[in-house]
């Protein structure tokens, strides 16, 4: 017999199992990649602007430029990978 006193007991089990904590270390680890992305970019409009105005040198700005070119193609398989699993899940069976 399901009672009040059942229904009360699993809602609290349940709220603790699904309270919010510390990240997952995956999840920290994509934070990080994410953040590390985001200052590579940074990165290559300071050096870009340094060229404009000359105070960098051509040879760091293609150096700067191709890093972030290798920066960008992983976040582009990264984000690949991640939709395929999405539609990997949506296509299992209820």
């Amino acid at each position: 017999m399901f009672t009040s006193l059942n229904a009360a007991s699993a809602y609290s089990a349940a709220r603790t199992a699904v309270a919010p904590g510390q990240p997952a270390p995956a999840v920290q680890a994509l934070s990080n990649a994410a953040d590390d992305f985001a200052a590579q970019m940074g990165k290559v409009d300071q050096v870009a602007t340094g060229a404009m105005t000359g105070q960098v040198e051509t040879h760091r700005l293609v150096q700067t430029i191709a890093e972030a070119e290798v920066a960008l193609e992983t976040v582009v398989a990264i984000r690949d990978k991640v939709v395929e699993a999405y539609q990997e899940i949506l296509r299992m069976p209820v």
